[in-house]
């Protein structure tokens, strides 16, 4: 009996596939997960069992880095957020919203738009300078033209890497993009209702030929986020700087006066549609409350 150390790449009615130095070994879990209410997910670190490096069980999962529940994965490193700048058009509030829901994760965010063959450059430089600016690593993409898939992969390197964005942007595309063997299953959007088809089958880590991993995902189209109200304004990062001088410690900046950071906003220090989109995620958050309540 060999005991080997892997990582779960997919799993498929209770079948788990475990990466290992011996190659890719088919397992089940052993039943003590199910009395402890435990289930194996994609991403974990895990010990089996083995007799063949065919087959074999799962005896240990290591403590998770981080676990998401859509798509269930664990131990992610890093969410790409692909948005196009077209086609469908970007929704800046649900990029600001995703990128909330990966920090209170401890996922780095990565943004790329894509599409941007399909448009001026001013176009798309404009809201990659607001996130860089910011200090997030921004990335223009056309997985048509090529342009900016090296850039990305390099950030891929090593990495545990969870795309996520709206259907139709591109993301199997851009996956696909990354390296020619894969072949991540890809639908045209519909031009009816400008909505991309459902055609991302199951939640699989896919490995890349420079280390990392990176995972296909379906497009969100709606995202909650989980955190307390005063606390929001700690993932905008380019607030951190104004919110030392407002009057009051438990200054929220929405309307307390002497706010250092609304009046950043006004002298153009803050972007004013990230600061409206904060503004917005208030409001959501009062309303998740009072229903909880």
């Amino acid at each position: 009996m060999n005991i080997l150390k892997g990582r779960i790449i997919k799993g498929i009615a209770g079948f788990y596939y475990v990466k290992t130095g011996n190659g890719v070994i088919e397992c089940r879990a052993r039943g003590k997960f199910r009395i402890d209410n435990i289930k194996p997910i994609v991403g974990d670190i895990v010990d089996i069992a083995t007799l063949n490096n065919i087959d074999g069980y799962i005896i240990k999962i290591y403590p998770r880095k981080n676990e998401l529940a859509r798509p269930l994965v664990s131990n992610v490193d890093q969410a790409v957020i692909v948005f196009s700048i077209i086609n469908p058009k970007i929704n800046k509030l649900l990029l600001d919203k995703m990128i909330v829901v990966a920090l209170l994760n401890d996922i780095e965010p990565i943004i790329c738009i894509n599409k941007i063959d399909l448009c001026r450059r001013e176009d798309y430089e404009e809201i990659l300078n607001i996130y860089s600016r910011i200090g997030y690593r921004a990335f223009p993409i056309s997985y048509v033209t090529k342009a900016g898939i090296k850039e990305l992969k390099d950030e891929l390197s090593g990495k545990t890497s969870f795309f996520s964005g709206p259907s139709g942007v591109g993301k199997s595309s851009i996956i696909n993009s990354l390296q020619s063997e894969f072949s991540v299953q890809t639908g045209e959007l519909s031009e009816r209702i400008s909505r991309g088809k459902h055609t991302t089958r199951c939640v699989e880590l896919i490995p890349l030929n420079n280390g990392g991993f990176v995972l296909d995902t379906p497009g969100f189209t709606s995202l909650n986020v989980d955190v307390d109200i005063e606390n929001l304004k700690y993932y905008f990062a380019e607030f951190e700087q104004f919110q030392k001088n407002c009057r009051f410690s438990t200054c929220i900046h929405e309307n307390e006066p002497c706010c250092s950071v609304k009046k950043a906003v006004e002298e153009g220090l803050i972007n004013k549609d990230r600061y409206l989109n904060y503004l917005i995620l208030l409001k959501e958050l009062r309303k998740n409350q009072k229903r909880r309540n």
